[in-house]
C-alpha cells in the first residue's frame, strides 16, 4: 500500500514540474569563478592579466609594466624591455611570432588573453635569449582596427610615434604600420682617465673629458602584413618591412689632458642604415594531435659609417656594408596523450661584405653558415614536470684564408615537483654556446683614440655554456614569490685583452682564454594588498663573476635590488619602479649600468588613453654607467652622465578605433629572428 501510494506522489509530481516550470521563472545571482593569476609549468609562466590592468593599458609595453614581472625593466618612453641583471636579450612575440616597437605599440591590450614569460627559453628560441615574453591576444572575424599612439618626452627632445590601421574580413587580415622615432641630446657628459704603463715600464696618464656633445637619431620604420588564417586548420603571413635608421653628425669635444699637454679633441660619428625584410610563416594543423610551422626571414642592410677624431693627430675613415642574411626554420610537434614530441631544425646563411676607405684600408667579405637540429619531450606525470631534450649544432666562417667549423652537442633537461599546488620545485640544465659579434672576427683594425686600437681576430672560436638553474617557486591567488639560483660555467670563451705594441700602442682585441664563471641568486615576492586595487613587488640579487684569463685573475661579487608599486582607482591607473641598476665583471671589465626609477599616472576613457611618466626623478646627472678596466698595461675608468634623461617627464597618447566581432585566438608557432648585425668594427 506504501509503495502504490508513494508511486501516485512521484506520478504527481511529474506532471506537476513542468507546470511549475512554465509558469514560474527561476533566477540564479551572478556567480564570477576566477582562475589562478599565475601558473606554473616546466619552462614559463602563464599569467592571466585582470581585467583592471588590461583596460588601464595602452599598448604591449604598458600592460608588461603593469605585471610587474621578475627581473624584467620595461621603459615605455624608449619602448624597450630588457632584463635587469643583463645576462641576455629579452624576446617579444605576440601569439608566437617575434615582434618589434611597432607591434608592440599597435598591441590592443583588451585582446589579450594571457602572458607567457619563458624564464628557461631553451635552444629553440634563439642564441642569447634569456627570457622569452609571448602575449597572446584575440582577432576580430571581421572589422577593422585603426589608432595613433604617441609618446613624447616635455623635458628632452626624444619620442616615439606610431600610427596603424588593419582590417579584418573572414579568415583574412591585412595592417599597415609607420613609426617614427627620435632622440636629439646635447647633455651627454664622458669623462675618462687612462694610465698606460709604457715600454720602460714608466706610466703615461691622459683626461678626457666633454665639454660639449650632441647625440641624435632618427628611424623610421613601415610594416606591411597579409595574414590568412584558420584557427582550426592553418595560418599563413607574409610581411614586408623597410626601416631606414639615421645618425646625423653626432660629436663628443673633449678636453684632454695629454702628459703635460692640454688640447680640445673633437669626435665625429654619421651612421645610415636601410634595411627591407620579407618574413613568411606557415602553420599547418595535420590533425587534432599533430602540427608543423615553417619560416623564413630574408634580410638586407645597407650601412654608410664614417669616423673622425683628432685626438693626436687626425683620424677618419669610412665604410660602405652591405649584409644578406636568409633564416629558415622547421618545427613538427605531435601532442600525445603523457607528453608532447617537438623536433625541429633551423638554418641560417649570411654574407657581410664591408669596406673601409681613408685612413683604415680594408675589405673582409664573410661567410656564415649555421645549422641547429633538436628534438624534446615535455609532460607531467603526477607531482612532476619535466621537459628533455637532445640538439646540435654546426657552425662555420670563411674570410679569406680564414676559417673554422664547430660543432657542439647540446642537450637539456628540466624536471619539477610540485609537492602540493601552490609550491614547485624546479631544475634545468643546457648547454648553449656563444659566438662572437661578426665586427669581431674581421681583419679589421680601427683607432679609438691617440693610444689605442680596436682589432679583430678571424682565428677566434666559438664556445660551449653549460648553465644549472634551480628555482623554489610559492603561488597563490593573491601572491607569488621565488628564490633562484643560476650557475654558468664557460670553458675557453672569447675574453678581452689589451696588447702593447713596440711604439707604445695599446691594441683591444678579444681571444679564447681560461674559463668565466657565474652564480647568480636571486630572491623576488609579489603580493595583491589590496585586491584589484594594490599590489607590491621587490626582489634581491647576488651576482657572484669568475674570471680566469691566461694571466689574471680577477672575482666580484655584487648585490643589487628592485621594488614596484602598482594601483587601481576607476578609470585611473598608478605604477612605481625602481632598481639600483646592475654591476658585473667579465674578463678584466668591471661595469655599471646605472639605476632606474619611474613614476606614472594614467587615465583611460573609452577609446582615449592618456599617460604620463616621470623617469630619474631628482636625478639631474643621471649616470648612465661606469666601467673599469683592470688590464696590467691599461688601467682606464670611464663615466657617462646624461642630463636629458634625468628628470624626464614625457606623455602618451593612445586613441584606438574599433569595430569587429567573434574573437577567436590565433595560434602560431616560432619563427627566427630578423638580422641587425652589419659587422661593422665601429
Amino acid at each position: 500500500m506504501k509503495r502504490t501510494c508513494m508511486l501516485y506522489v512521484l506520478l504527481a509530481l511529474s506532471v506537476h514540474l513542468p507546470a511549475q516550470h512554465v509558469d514560474r521563472e527561476i533566477s540564479l545571482q551572478e556567480v564570477e569563478v576566477k582562475a589562478a593569476r599565475v601558473i606554473r609549468k616546466a619552462d614559463r609562466q602563464t599569467i592571466y592579466p585582470t581585467e583592471v590592468q588590461k583596460n588601464s593599458s595602452s599598448s604591449g609595453y604598458s600592460i608588461l609594466q603593469k605585471l610587474a614581472l621578475p627581473n624584467i625593466r620595461v621603459d615605455e618612453t624608449s619602448c624597450s624591455v630588457s632584463a635587469v641583471d643583463g645576462r641576455g636579450t629579452v624576446q617579444l612575440r605576440i601569439n608566437g611570432i617575434i615582434v618589434g616597437r611597432d607591434e608592440m605599440l599597435a598591441a590592443d591590450p583588451s585582446s589579450v588573453t594571457r602572458i607567457d614569460f619563458i624564464d628557461n627559453p631553451g635552444v629553440r628560441y634563439g642564441e642569447g635569449i634569456v627570457y622569452v615574453i609571448d602575449i597572446r591576444t584575440r582577432r576580430d572575424d571581421e572589422g577593422y582596427t585603426a589608432g595613433v599612439s604617441l609618446t613624447n618626452a616635455l623635458t628632452s627632445k626624444i619620442g616615439n610615434d606610431l600610427v596603424y590601421g588593419k582590417w579584418n574580413r573572414k579568415k583574412s587580415e591585412v595592417s599597415l604600420s609607420y613609426s617614427f622615432g627620435y632622440k636629439d641630446f646635447k647633455g651627454n657628459r664622458m669623462s675618462e682617465t687612462a694610465d698606460y704603463r709604457l715600454n720602460d715600464g714608466s706610466t703615461y696618464a691622459i683626461r678626457r673629458n666633454d665639454i660639449t656633445s650632441r647625440s641624435r637619431s632618427f628611424s623610421n620604420d613601415l610594416q606591411l602584413k597579409y595574414n590568412l588564417a584558420d584557427s582550426a586548420g592553418y595560418v599563413f603571413q607574409v610581411s614586408l618591412g623597410a626601416r631606414f635608421s639615421h645618425v646625423p653628425d653626432n660629436f663628443n669635444r673633449k678636453q684632454v689632458a695629454d702628459g703635460d699637454e692640454a688640447y680640445i679633441a673633437t669626435q665625429y660619428k654619421d651612421d645610415a642604415s636601410l634595411s627591407p625584410t620579407l618574413d613568411l610563416y606557415f602553420f599547418k594543423q595535420l590533425s587534432a594531435r599533430q602540427s608543423l610551422t615553417l619560416s623564413a626571414v630574408g634580410t638586407y642592410i645597407s650601412t654608410s659609417f664614417e669616423s673622425r677624431y683628432d685626438e693626436g693627430s687626425p683620424y677618419i675613415y669610412n665604410v660602405d656594408g652591405k649584409t644578406c642574411s636568409l633564416t629558415g626554420e622547421a618545427v613538427y610537434e605531435n601532442r600525445f596523450k603523457p607528453f608532447s614530441f617537438t623536433a625541429g631544425v633551423n638554418c641560417m646563411l649570411k654574407y657581410t661584405a664591408n669596406t673601409y676607405s681613408g685612413d683604415v684600408t680594408s675589405s673582409n667579405p664573410m661567410h656564415n653558415r649555421k645549422a641547429y637540429a633538436f628534438a624534446e619531450i615535455k609532460g607531467t606525470a603526477g607531482p612532476f614536470s619535466y621537459v628533455a631534450g637532445l640538439g646540435g649544432s654546426y657552425l662555420d666562417y670563411r674570410q679569406q684564408e680564414h676559417s673554422y667549423r664547430f660543432w657542439l652537442f647540446r642537450p637539456k633537461v628540466t624536471v619539477g615537483y610540485s609537492p602540493f599546488r601552490e609550491l614547485q620545485l624546479k631544475y634545468d640544465f643546457q648547454i648553449s654556446e656563444h659566438v662572437s659579434q661578426v665586427a669581431m672576427i674581421s681583419n679589421t683594425a680601427v683607432r679609438n683614440n691617440s693610444m689605442e686600437w680596436t682589432l679583430g681576430n678571424p682565428d677566434i672560436r666559438p664556445n660551449s655554456e653549460q648553465e644549472h638553474t634551480f628555482q623554489v617557486s610559492y603561488t597563490r591567488p593573491r601572491f607569488q614569490s621565488f628564490v633562484h639560483a643560476y650557475g654558468k660555467i664557460c670553458r675557453r670563451p672569447n675574453m678581452a685583452t689589451y696588447i702593447p705594441t713596440s711604439d707604445n700602442q695599446f691594441v683591444y682585441t678579444q681571444i679564447n682564454q681560461k674559463e668565466i664563471d657565474v652564480l647568480h641568486l636571486m630572491l623576488y615576492a609579489n603580493c595583491w594588498v589590496v585586491p584589484e586595487k594594490l599590489s607590491l613587488g621587490a626582489s634581491g640579487t647576488m651576482f657572484r663573476c669568475f674570471n680566469f684569463g691566461n694571466d689574471y685573475t680577477h672575482c666580484r661579487t655584487f648585490y643589487m635590488g628592485s621594488a614596484n608599486m602598482q594601483a587601481y582607482w576607476g578609470k585611473f591607473s598608478f605604477s612605481a619602479a625602481f632598481d639600483s641598476g646592475w654591476r658585473f665583471m667579465e674578463g678584466e671589465t668591471e661595469s655599471f649600468n646605472g639605476s632606474f626609477a619611474q613614476f606614472s599616472a594614467s587615465y583611460r576613457h573609452k577609446d582615449l588613453n592618456v599617460s604620463v611618466s616621470w623617469q630619474q626623478p631628482f636625478a639631474g646627472l643621471n649616470r648612465q654607467f661606469l666601467s673599469d678596466v683592470y688590464n696590467r698595461y691599461v688601467r682606464k675608468t670611464t663615466m657617462l652622465h646624461c642630463p636629458d634623461l634625468g628628470n624626464l617627464v614625457s606623455v602618451s597618447i593612445s586613441w584606438r578605433i574599433s569595430k569587429g566581432r567573434k574573437f577567436r585566438e590565433i595560434k602560431r608557432g616560432i619563427q627566427p629572428k630578423v638580422d641587425t648585425d652589419a659587422g661593422i668594427l665601429r
